[in-house]
């Protein structure tokens, strides 16, 4: 027992040992899983603090580049007011100078901090941000704005050992920077909500400004020419009452928003340079004052077209309900609306404030703020998010006044409605009886809209709907919903699948509606595979007919180029004959012969003009034929193009027998007579009389040839207008 039990408690220690062992590993693999963390966490941030300083970039869309125009709005406009009062009122100066020069010098730090921002800062260059320091630092030094820059931080403040301390007018060219005044208050003027409070409130730093500028310039002047020396001059500092500071510089600027606004008595000037001051301040108060105007002008003109695009112009509705003269109770009905739209800032007219946005902005905005009431309607859950990005374009907000009706039974639904706020109550005929109350979220007319075939109330209304209070619904129209869903198949049998659903359990859906939605679907179908087959035959019929008429012209122009060939070969034949008549001239001249000779060639000559007329003829009726035939297969163009070749090749033929037949006729007259001998006296007027007929034969030929081409390009002609016709 003894030594059983010591050996348990000697387990017993082993595994409390074995415990404390692994505990040990495990804090200790923690505590250098976190020193390793924190390690390679700050070894992480010493690579990105050493990476971002030396590629660091400022994006000029980025928050902190805005925030840090505002920042450097505060060297510019110190300079701008204190150089001048300084200048001018030295007794201000030579007070504060510890003040004035620390100010000085840490406005010039600021200029160089924004020298470096500007160096860092990328620019676009085909829409894409450049943020290679190389590229940056070239297009920065290369700028007009650096050499403004490096002109506005040049060294001036040595002037001082020359002019003394107490000019600080040779700080003037810090005044350079202006231009990024400019650029941070248009950048503020676009990001504020207020824009028109921000111009006005613009324009009176401007003009406050400017009439300091124009109190040190009166107070100068006044140390010029003398302080008291006349009315118009500041009073003598060596009064008490004058000689404070602030005396000196309020009296100045009071006396200079005199001269400005034109307000108040100002004394006369006595001496030129009061005068010369007083029509310079004269013709820069117009200009102030017609600033003013305008710009107070253009604010509120802005807000009149900004309430114009938000809410509907009740003048005009007030005019016309005037001009016909209205009831007052509708009158005081319509009052009543304007009123509640003006005083519940309810805009009506989304789609023409947004038109000025691009699309995919104009979506982004309708969805962050319709899509959540467009996603509880039943018929739309479970759609995919394109369908409804479109179809939140497509809404209009709408607001009925109390006790209007939306919808009374039995009316057309050519909208669905989606209660964005307000009550509406669903009533009796009688109009006192309520069945039920909707709130915001619900919505109600969405199966008039989807055309179900079946739908026993056949797109009518089944209920009235009267508003409660005011109420703000959207409308979808049904013409908008065909419209995206012809982009979306499979959405719209989705949404007409849950229309049946919702019907089927309401009881309004006919049985017979889905057989005859079958037998519709299937008519479409054989309809739309009809029109696909039309077209493929309109386009086989057209090609067929592009064919035809490329042959014709290719056999037309075949046709003339064999009539100019045979036309060539009539010319090129009586020469040879020429010439072998005159070798048997040569050889049996004798009386009479020669004449008979020319007369029986030209008998041959009639005949074969009489068989080329014969021969065209026959193939303009062939040509006819082939016109007639042109709505058949492209084969018989090709037959007709054989046909005529083969015409050309036989009239061909034909000629040259003629022409043999002639030349043996002519042999054997001649041997008939037996003047084998050469003639005798008579031979070269004979001679000389068959060359007078063979021009006159070669004239009658061109004559001829000339009428055939005629004929040839009014066939043609005929041709062509036959084809337009068809």
């Amino acid at each position: 027992m003894d030594k059983t039990g010591d050996v348990s408690i000697r387990s017993n220690e082993w595994q409390r040992l074995l415990r404390w062992h692994r505990r040990q590993k495990v804090k200790d693999e923690g505590e250098d899983g976190v020193n390793k963390d924190e390690g390679k966490h700050s070894s992480n941030l010493g690579q990105k603090l050493k990476v971002n300083w030396k590629e660091w970039v400022v994006d000029p869309a980025e928050q902190f580049y805005y925030v840090w125009l505002q920042v450097m709005i505060f060297p510019i406009v110190y300079n701008w007011v204190i150089i001048i009062l300084r200048t001018c009122f030295t007794t201000i100066a030579l007070s504060y100078l510890p003040v004035w020069l620390t100010l000085d010098y840490l406005s010039d730090l600021m200029y160089m901090a924004d020298m470096i921002i500007t160096v860092h800062t990328g620019y676009l260059e085909q829409g894409i941000l450049i943020k290679d320091l190389t590229q940056l630092k070239k297009h920065y030094l290369h700028s007009k704005y650096f050499l403004r820059d490096l002109a506005s931080l040049l060294p001036t403040d040595f002037f001082y050992f020359v002019f003394g301390i107490q000019t600080p007018m040779v700080r003037i060219n810090r005044l350079l920077r202006t231009p990024r005044l400019n650029e941070a208050l248009d950048r503020m003027e676009t990001r504020t909500s207020y824009p028109n409070t921000f111009r006005i409130s613009k324009l009176m730093i401007y003009i406050f400004v400017l009439i300091h500028w124009n109190a040190c310039l009166y107070f100068a002047l006044s140390s010029y020419i003398g302080f008291g020396s006349d009315r118009w001059v500041y009073p003598n500092i060596t009064d008490p009452v004058f000689a404070s500071m602030r005396r000196q510089y309020f009296y100045c600027f009071w006396f200079s928003a005199q001269i400005f606004t034109t307000v108040g008595d100002t004394p006369l000037p006595k001496r030129e340079e009061e005068y010369l001051f007083m029509i310079a301040d004269l013709l820069i108060a117009v200009l102030v004052f017609a600033s003013i105007v305008g710009n107070v002008g253009n604010v509120i003109t802005s807000l009149r077209d900004r309430d114009n695009v938000f809410f509907p112009n009740h003048e005009l509705v007030k005019g016309y309900l005037r001009s016909h003269h209205i009831s007052k109770e509708l009158r005081q009905r319509i009052d009543n609306w304007y009123q509640h739209l003006h005083i519940n800032k309810k805009i009506m007219r989304e789609n023409e404030i947004l038109q000025q946005l691009p699309v995919h902005l104009r979506t982004v905005i309708a969805v962050s703020v319709h899509l959540p009431t467009l996603s509880k309607v039943t018929i739309f859950q479970s759609c995919e998010k394109s369908l409804l990005e479109e179809l939140v374009l497509k809404l209009t907000p709408q607001v009925f006044s109390p006790g209007e009706y939306v919808c009374r039974k039995g009316d057309v639904g050519h909208e669905m409605y989606i209660i964005k706020d307000g009550k509406l109550a669903v009533v009796a005929d009688d109009g006192v009886t309520e069945f039920a109350v909707l709130s915001g979220g619900n919505f109600f007319g969405e199966i008039s809209i989807l055309n179900i075939k079946g739908n026993k109330s056949g797109n009518r209304r089944t209920a009235n709907i009267r508003s409660i209070g005011y109420s703000d619904l959207f409308s979808l129209s049904k013409e908008d919903l065909t419209d995206v869903l012809s982009e979306f198949p499979a959405a719209k049998r989705h949404l007409e699948e849950k229309g049946r659903q919702i019907l089927t359990k309401m009881g309004m859906l006919e049985e017979s509606g889905e057989a005859e939605e079958e037998e519709t679907e299937k008519i479409e179908t054989k309809i739309k595979r009809l029109e696909s087959n039309l077209e493929v035959l309109q386009t086989k019929l057209a090609r067929l007919m592009v064919e035809l008429e490329s042959s014709n012209h290719k056999m037309q122009a075949r046709v003339k180029q064999l009539e100019w060939e045979v036309a060539a070969l009539d010319t090129q034949l009586p020469e040879r004959e020429d010439g072998q008549d005159g070798e048997e001239r040569e050889q049996e001249r004798g009386e009479g012969v020669g004449r008979e000779v020319v007369w029986e060639r030209e008998e041959a000559e009639g005949e074969e003009e009489e068989d080329l007329e014969a021969k065209v003829k026959k193939q303009e009726q062939r040509e006819d034929s082939n016109d007639i035939t042109k709505e058949g297969d492209g084969e018989s163009t090709k037959s007709t193009k054989e046909d005529v070749d083969n015409m050309m090749e036989g009239n061909k033929r034909g000629d040259l027998d003629n022409q043999e037949k002639t030349r043996g006729d002519d042999r054997e007259k001649n041997r008939e007579k037996g003047d084998d001998r050469p003639g005798k006296g008579d031979g070269a007027e004979i001679v000389h009389e068959n060359k007078k007929k063979e021009k006159e034969s070669e004239e009658k030929r061109e004559k001829a040839k000339e009428d055939s081409e005629k004929k040839g390009a009014g066939e043609k002609d005929e041709g062509q207008e036959h084809e337009k016709r068809k």
